[in-house]
């Protein structure tokens, strides 16, 4: 299994903002299939905490009216370092069979206004959504989630 973990250079403007990717060799009949990690639930005072006028940038469709709902939602459901530092020890453990890599690093401030968060996709015969807390055994002191698209990633060669 590859880790690709980057690490913040300077100090994040905010105490989250680590992103988490999975490979997963196999899922569903598609291989390599990348899996977006997030939080389903986050403290509201921490979020009332931060000064968003400092953590968040422009509108990323510059036709669109500025919505900072989404944009927030997305920094809110990314990882604090203590709680990457969990997923990914977890992860490397519990599924080191089943991944040929994890991917981290921290996200690029200012966010743009007017991302959709992870939570709010809708999910569908492609697109997807594991709850790791709801597989038997999950032991992290707080839920993860993982989004994956699996029209992005190629079938399984089907074997004669």
């Amino acid at each position: 299994m590859k880790l690709n973990i980057i690490d913040a250079r300077h100090k994040l403007p905010a105490k989250k903002g680590y992103a988490i990717s999975l490979i997963i060799k196999k899922l569903k009949g598609y291989k390599d299939v990348e899996v977006h990690l997030f939080l389903p639930e986050w403290d509201e005072k921490e979020a009332l905490s931060y000064d968003w006028s400092k953590l968040l940038g422009d509108p990323i469709d510059s036709n669109a009216p500025p919505d900072p709902t989404g944009s927030r939602k997305v920094l809110m459901e990314s990882f604090s370092l203590e709680e990457r530092d969990i997923v990914l020890d977890y992860m490397k453990k519990r599924y080191v069979s089943r991944l040929s890599a994890i991917n981290s690093r921290p996200m690029d401030f200012p966010i743009p206004m007017g991302l959709i968060p992870l939570g709010e996709i809708p999910e569908d015969d492609d697109i997807g959504c594991i709850r790791f807390e709801e597989i038997p055994n999950y032991n992290l002191p707080f839920p993860v989630h993982g989004l994956y698209i699996l029209s992005q990633h190629e079938p399984v060669d089907q074997e004669i």
